[in-house]
């Protein structure tokens, strides 16, 4: 990967990782778009920058995680979820990640499912607590984001307000989700990255594209959390349901006119 690669997929991971949009499928496009080659670095690389974008939650929300130890254990009932799933089928959703048909279908199904979201979500309760029964909802909907294309950030802010949370309360949680979700996804990756043979030193070969990555995407990821806040609360998903549906629409004509987006 060059340096212009690292620095564009890093800015596609800030942008997106919080957004209701699907940051691996927006990743893979983008790879398929630059011709790079889907080789055991730029797989890692790709789950490793989200180290990244937890660091942008973790300073944002800073005094937020110095609370008591019930909202580190309503994240743990949240997070087990997906850490069970992703453990038994890790090898099958790494196979499916690469399927750019996927990342599409799944881009304009969540597109036309966000642009009703609001309605059939609208009423919210007064009393805006996470309790455990929500936190552990909230962590079964994130199980559905290991379909590419979904997004984490989608899946996880839809179950909250399925919960009657409001689009606010709901997108915090989503966020502080997302530190335990992708520190475990990214620290399995990398683990196992440096226990294969050879992966030791391609680690330390690309050290110094870990790291851009990793600083940009910190960058990116603090400017989409603040912006997504904020138009999230003010006007809903609607918006970025259309995006979704013109995105994933784009992807498979190109594909049916015989591009090449494939990453593998």
């Amino acid at each position: 990967m060059s340096l212009l690669e690292t620095i564009i997929i890093a800015i596609v991971e800030g942008l997106t990782e919080f957004l209701p949009v699907s940051s691996t499928g927006h990743m893979i496009i983008t790879e398929g778009i630059l011709g790079i080659q889907s080789t055991e670095f730029v797989k890692l690389f790709t789950v490793c920058i989200q180290f990244g974008a937890i660091l942008s939650v973790l300073v944002i929300y800073f005094k937020r995680f110095f609370q008591s130890m019930s909202f580190y254990w309503k994240l743990f009932v949240a997070f087990v979820p997906a850490a069970v799933i992703g453990f038994l089928a890790g090898d099958y959703i790494d196979m499916v990640l690469e399927n750019v048909w996927v990342v599409a279908i799944m881009l304009v199904l969540g597109g036309v499912f966000m642009l009703f979201v609001d309605k059939w979500f609208a009423k919210s309760d007064k009393n805006q607590t996470v309790t455990y029964k929500k936190s552990f909802f909230i962590g079964l909907a994130q199980c559905v984001a290991m379909i590419p294309g979904v997004s984490r950030s989608m899946a996880t802010i839809v179950g909250g307000m399925a919960q009657k949370l409001t689009r606010k309360t709901a997108a915090e949680f989503s966020f502080f989700l997302a530190v335990p979700t992708m520190l475990a996804a990214s620290g399995y990756k990398l683990v196992k990255a440096f226990t294969k043979e050879g992966g030791k030193e391609l680690l330390l070969d690309n050290i110094n594209t870990l790291l851009i990555g990793n600083l940009v995407a910190f960058v990116v990821a603090i400017l989409a959390i603040k912006f997504f806040i904020a138009f999230l609360t003010k006007y809903g998903f609607k918006s970025f349901g259309y995006y979704r549906i013109v995105v994933g629409a784009a992807i498979i004509i190109l594909m049916l006119c015989g591009v090449n987006l494939s990453v593998s």
